[in-house]
């Protein structure tokens, strides 16, 4: 909350005090000093001399040298921190001394570019305005290649940039151009921009291809999140090298669960599969009910990819799969993805395991952790898996019951200590054989997707739990966790705060009663006319999950100790976890928790970076599937409100557009922040969040991946 400037009573005011000040710039005055150079008698007019020095320290205009004591914040103070610039070229930054962001015009962002690390030199600040600097030196750029279209001339040639953050074309001498030709979409390094240069001088990595071409498109999302389309030629030689002969002295290194039931369950154009169940009952308890053994397989990747080999490398860079719309971009080569470490039916391979005893209640009652050899003897799709289920007939039904049955527990048990029920619809395309959308569909949660996520969730929190023990004894220095944090209590406020105008109650004394209450909301609002706006809101509260050593819990899950170890094949940190637990069980101490703390936050990176190429795909592909749509009427919800105008997200495909503000003729709109809404001035009617409206499809840009639509009445 921005403080108020004192009241000018006696012709005091901050101005005249702030000119004081800049007359004397280096000469630090107290209240009383300054009210004899004003010729301030009064005690009372001192007192509002007091009150204004306070708020032009706040405001950063003068700094406090001592108690008492004022000077004027020099003008060449400087701050450092990461840039934030928008699509009109302006800058914000932030910095944990300043409450508020710190305005650079874009005149003065000079050469920084999104997401840069800068210092700013700060300007004197002026009572009731924002503090504002210049961009002095960029100290790191977050990124030097971008992806954009090329526009070539006789000598020279611009590549312009597909990202709305770029807010500057690269030059490209013709030297630099290499094959590039005018039109192509190509992938441009900066190599350098001197000061006083307009533009960036850059040259050109790779040649792309035609606009509108699905691999170019595709290869341009992954270039400008920065993700290699393919794997240098030494890591691809590591990963041939490795040998697929699993050898008698391996297995016997390890538990055998070759003879044990032993199947996958994933969707149907699933090419690596890194996690299996096995399934037997041990024996009957007191009361002669049965006691099962879940065993949850995964494949030991950490046995193939060793510290300092490129393959750790190129893993640790990579971090994660990406998963666009049309193609997986795996962490790892084909070899290790696809063959060695994927649990293939009717093969034997080598996991890392934990295996559960549970009671027909799902209690846990021992954990076992360790590798393993398994023979897999089945390959259900989700599909396959889920008729089982419901028929009861086919290979393995029973055993499928049974860990539906047990998997259904342990998610109603997990809902009972508080974790939270958001379910999102999730958006998949039928393509033809040129990548055109000819359809799209929601993909459907079922009980064969449930119960697999229900066990890999449980194998996550026991591993947290075992090294978080290990840790408390002394045996360990520190681990990876995934964590995820309370919601922020100002955005919860105003989530309660609104949701109380639809008389639901969010109760906030502690974190169990919010995620209780959270619950409750998300039930009963189901097929009200309020359920888009306040789930979409609840969702909006939510802190996202990172990696990190610092173990504070997993909130949505109502987990205190959570972890990844269930992907190793996509996901880095998994690998991470793997090793450590190894090491634990092999009594050896070796964690260094600096390197694991910068792998962790690298990972993290990596993980956004590549839910953002993700849904780059997804925009792009919904926009070809709608841009030829121009007769149709649509059924959406509103989405978004902003001072620009209305996103609608349509009812079917989910895909989102902006309604402007200058197409919604009929009055003048006025923005309520608090509200989410837009009321108009003289009929007062009002565009709220969640609203269901009907729009036509007006323009959509591909290269801006962008969709206008227009409000239309119900047909």
């Amino acid at each position: 909350m921005k403080k108020q400037t004192p009241k000018e009573e006696s012709g005091i005011q901050s101005e005249s005090i702030l000119n004081l000040f800049r007359k004397y710039p280096h000469k630090p005055f107290d209240y009383k000093q300054i009210s004899r150079l004003l010729h301030i008698k009064q005690r009372t007019d001192q007192k509002i001399v007091r009150e204004h020095l306070k708020h032009l320290a706040a405001a950063h205009a003068i700094i406090e040298t001592s108690e008492g004591l004022y000077e004027l914040r020099p003008s060449n103070a400087f701050v450092e921190g990461i840039i934030d610039i928008t699509s009109r070229g302006a800058a914000y930054l932030q910095n944990d001394d300043y409450e508020d962001d710190i305005y650079i015009s874009s005149r003065n962002v000079n050469n920084a570019l999104h997401g840069d690390s800068v210092k700013l030199s700060l300007f004197a600040q002026r009572p009731g305005k924002r503090l504002e600097a210049e961009v002095v030196e960029v100290l790191k750029r977050a990124r030097t290649e971008f992806v954009g279209t090329l526009q070539v001339s006789s000598r020279h040639a611009f590549l312009v940039p597909d990202s709305s953050k770029m807010h500057v074309d690269i030059f490209i001498p013709s030297t630099s151009l290499g094959e590039g030709k005018d039109g192509q979409k190509a992938l441009v390094e900066i190599v350098h921009w001197k000061s006083g240069l307009k533009n960036p001088v850059g040259k050109v990595v790779k040649v792309l291809g035609w606009p509108g071409e699905n691999e170019t498109e595709m290869h341009s999302i992954l270039a400008e999140f920065g993700f290699p389309t393919g794997f240098p030629k030494k890591v691809l030689e590591e990963a041939e090298q490795l040998s697929t002969k699993i050898t008698t002295t391996e297995i016997r290194g390890r538990k055998d669960f070759r003879d044990i039931p032993t199947f996958t369950i994933d969707p149907d154009d699933a090419k690596d599969f890194d996690d299996a169940i096995s399934v037997r009952e041990i024996k009957k308890d007191a009361q002669g009910k049965s006691i099962w053994e879940i065993g949850v397989h995964i494949a030991d990747v950490s046995h193939y990819i060793k510290p300092g080999t490129s393959l750790e490398e190129e893993g640790y860079s990579r971090a994660t799969s990406v998963y666009l719309v049309d193609r997986v971009v795996p962490m790892l080569p084909e070899q290790l993805s696809n063959v060695l470490c994927s649990l293939r039916p009717d093969e034997e391979k080598l996991c890392f395991s934990a295996v559960f005893e549970l009671n027909e209640d799902a209690k846990v009652l021992n954990s076992w952790f360790g590798r393993t050899v398994i023979f897999s003897r089945k390959r259900f799709t989700y599909d396959d898996a889920q008729k089982g289920l419901d028929t009861g007939d086919g290979v393995y039904a029973h055993e499928l019951k049974v860990v539906d049955q047990l998997a259904k527990k342990l998610r109603k048990e997990r809902f009972r200590k508080g974790a939270i029920s958001f379910e999102k619809s999730e958006v998949k395309f039928k393509l033809d054989e040129k990548g055109v959308p000819i359809g799209l569909y929601l993909k459907e949660e079922k009980d064969s997707n449930r119960l697999i996520e229900e066990f890999m969730l449980l194998c996550n929190r026991k591993v947290a739990e075992f090294l978080s023990n290990q840790i408390t004894s002394n045996q360990l220095t520190n681990s990876v966790y995934r964590i995820h944090d309370m919601p922020n209590t100002e955005k919860l406020n105003n989530f309660s705060q609104f949701a109380g105008k639809f008389g639901y109650k969010i109760h906030t004394a502690n974190s169990n009663e919010i995620s209780k209450s959270l619950n409750k909301l998300l039930k009963d609002v189901k097929g009200k006319k309020e359920q888009n706006v306040l789930e979409q809101l609840a969702i909006r509260t939510m802190a996202k999950a990172v990696y990190s050593t610092n173990n504070i819990g997993h909130y949505g899950l109502a987990f205190d100790h959570y972890t990844h170890f269930t992907s190793p094949i996509r996901r880095y940190p998994d690998i991470l976890v793997h090793r450590i637990l190894a090491q634990q069980l092999d009594h050896i101490k070796t964690v260094n928790p600096l390197q694991l703390e910068d792998r962790c936050k690298h990972s993290t990176a990596m993980e956004i970076r590549a839910s953002e190429a993700e849904r780059a795909s997804i925009k792009y592909k919904q926009i070809e599937y709608i841009k030829d749509k121009t007769k149709e009427t649509f059924e959406g919800i509103i989405s978004g409100v902003t001072e620009w105008g209305l996103f609608i997200e349509l009812s079917e495909s989910k895909t989102e557009g902006l309604v402007r503000l200058r197409e919604i003729d009929d009055d003048f709109y006025i923005l309520d922040e608090k509200n989410y809404c837009l009321t108009g001035s003289r009929h007062k009617k009002k565009y709220t969040l969640g609203d269901s409206v009907f729009v036509k499809l007006k323009s959509t840009d591909l290269h801006l991946k962008q969709i206008n639509f227009v409000l239309v009445k119900k047909p």
